[in-house]
């Protein structure tokens, strides 16, 4: 387990730590609301190539973010709003794991018996107002 202390200063680079170094395309944030989970996808899509179209899909529970080429980089679910697992499922969330590409779960313990063997657990906490600390949980 890999653990990572930041401030908002550091997000590019902590961004760019956690892609280059992920077990997979799907990484799953853990964390209480306002922790920062949507803020470092936010810098991921960007260090992607997607410039400052992410934001939360809390109420359409799913985002597709493409690059300034128009190419898929991935997707962002935030299943806070999720009643049960089967919701999910019936989004096609299967379908969303098969293709060769990024996958970015908030809230991925509503939907924990799902999730890929191969995904990165980030668990992110808050420190201080400015700080927060991830551990960066990537399977055997």
């Amino acid at each position: 387990m890999q653990k990572i202390i930041y401030t908002i200063k550091e997000l590019d680079k902590v961004s760019k730590e956690i892609l280059d170094h992920a077990a997979s395309k799907t990484l799953c944030f853990y964390g209480e609301m306002g922790s920062g989970k949507t803020t470092l996808i936010k810098a991921m899509v960007r260090r992607l190539g997607g410039g400052y179209q992410a934001n939360s899909p809390t109420f359409g529970i799913v985002n597709e973010y493409h690059n300034n080429s128009g190419n898929l980089l991935g997707y962002h679910f935030d299943f806070y709003r999720l009643e049960n697992e089967e919701e999910a499922l019936d989004l096609g969330l299967e379908d969303y794991f098969n293709q060769n590409t990024w996958v970015f779960i908030e809230w991925p313990e509503k939907i924990e018996k799902h999730l890929p063997a191969n995904c990165t657990k980030l668990v992110l906490e808050v420190i201080d107002p400015d700080t927060r600390k991830i551990l960066i949980n990537r399977p055997e």
